[in-house]
């Protein structure tokens, strides 16, 4: 019975990148020798037990068989004759297959510590093919490494090329696309993991509502980029930059689906985009069974972006509008999402990375001053019902009012 560190707490220790997790796998035990030496049960598809003292988890050495279609349709196989490079010949990636002994001695018999080394996400054998999820995991590595300069193999490219033309893809359950996403827009650079899925083809069966996005013209003034697409990922790294909340770089990459929708003969202009891209949100978020707090943020940031950008453009009524629509009273750390989210649409595009864009200052110090209106004291003047509701409008608009001589 030998245990071995294994997976990404080896990876990110030789790579010198910080982890919070370690796995294990135990060669040469059984269950019976699991539970006699205290370790507790927790696996259901195959054995894997928590450590008495630590809690982490251990798993006894396995092979797996395909059986059947998509990531479920597997056969598991854990004995004490298996080997430990048969548990590891199973990994995804050449860098999630090396071992750590108790001595302290790597054992990579595939090559993942030269492949640490030159930067490359390559898969340990064609077993890749059998499991679609590893799609997914290969973008979140990529969005994990990429500011590192590490690249997918063309030869790993190819055969997830082959798993989308095979209809592995379409295997997927929404569940576990929303897990991989919801990790990779945590990591440093989650445009990675969006352009790698689209570039084996897998992001149109995914996501086809933001690869459709991919050469849909803007207007060249306001977009020097032109295409959405782009556009989109340069969004994507301004909200990365503005919050590390991964709702917030949700709505960025979700904000603008509209602009798939929009006729043609239309093209570059993308007249009421907005509200058909809330629309479209709801749906993806229903189809991917995402929660209702990354929904509701995004559909929002969909629907008001350009009452972000045309903030102090706005008449002081429609401001009050805005944030009443947008709940900012009753939700203030949402709005302020929002406003951060919208300040990454502003700044994802070629020269307006570094420009100071006021907008969602207004918009904070708008609901500050509106909040304040004294409601008490219109109760006290006999204001009450309808009459009290039009009053703190009144209010509101006047505070708004007085704001925007600060901008003018």
């Amino acid at each position: 019975m030998k245990t071995y560190l294994v997976g990404g707490a080896v990876r990110d220790e030789i790579l010198g990148y910080p982890y919070k997790e370690r796995d294990w796998v135990v060669v040469g035990a059984t269950v019976d020798d699991m539970l006699a030496a205290g370790y507790q049960q927790v696996g259901k598809d195959f054995p894997v037990f928590l450590h008495p003292q630590t809690k982490e988890e251990h798993a006894l050495a396995r092979t797996e068989r395909k059986t059947a279609a998509g990531y479920k349709g597997f056969e598991v196989h854990a004995s004490p004759e298996v080997t430990l490079e048969d548990d590891l010949v199973r990994r995804d990636l050449t860098i999630n297959a090396i071992a750590k002994d108790e001595s302290g001695e790597y054992i990579d018999p595939y090559n993942g510590i030269a492949d640490i080394e030159d930067k490359i996400l390559r898969h340990v054998s064609d077993a890749f093919l059998e499991d679609p999820v590893r799609i997914l995991r290969i973008a979140r590595f990529l969005a994990r490494y990429a500011h590192l300069g590490f690249r997918i193999a063309q030869e790993t490219m190819d055969l997830m090329k082959d798993m989308v033309t095979a209809g592995e893809v379409d295997a997927l359950v929404p569940e576990r696309v929303w897990q991989e996403m919801k990790k990779a827009l945590s990591e440093r650079t989650p445009g990675a993991f969006i352009t790698s899925l689209r570039d084996c083809g897998a992001l149109k069966r995914i996501l086809p509502e933001l690869d459709c996005l991919f050469g849909v013209p803007q207007p060249e003034e306001h977009h020097p980029e032109i295409d959405s697409g782009i556009h989109t990922l340069m969004v994507l790294q301004q909200a990365c930059l503005l919050s590390d909340e991964t709702d917030v770089r949700f709505a960025a990459l979700l904000h603008d689906l509209g602009k798939c929708t929009t006729p043609r003969k239309e093209w570059p202009r993308h007249i009421a985009h907005e509200a058909r891209g809330a629309e479209i949100v709801k749906k993806v978020c229903q189809r991917l069974r995402i929660p209702n707090e990354y929904r509701d943020l995004a559909e929002r940031t969909a629907r008001y972006h350009l009452h972000y950008h045309r903030a102090l453009e706005l008449k002081p009524a429609t401001v009050i509008k805005t944030l009443e629509q947008l709940d900012a009273y009753r939700k203030p750390d949402r709005f302020e999402k929002f406003l951060l989210a919208s300040e990454a649409d502003a700044r994802g595009r070629p020269g307006y990375e570094n420009k100071v864009f006021p907008q969602g200052d207004f918009f904070r110090q708008a609901l500050v001053v509106s909040k304040d209106v004294d409601i008490s004291g219109l109760r006290e003047l006999g204001y009450e019902n309808m009459a009290l509701a039009n009053k703190i409008k009144e209010a509101r608009i006047d505070a708004v009012t007085d704001l925007k001589k600060n901008y003018s």
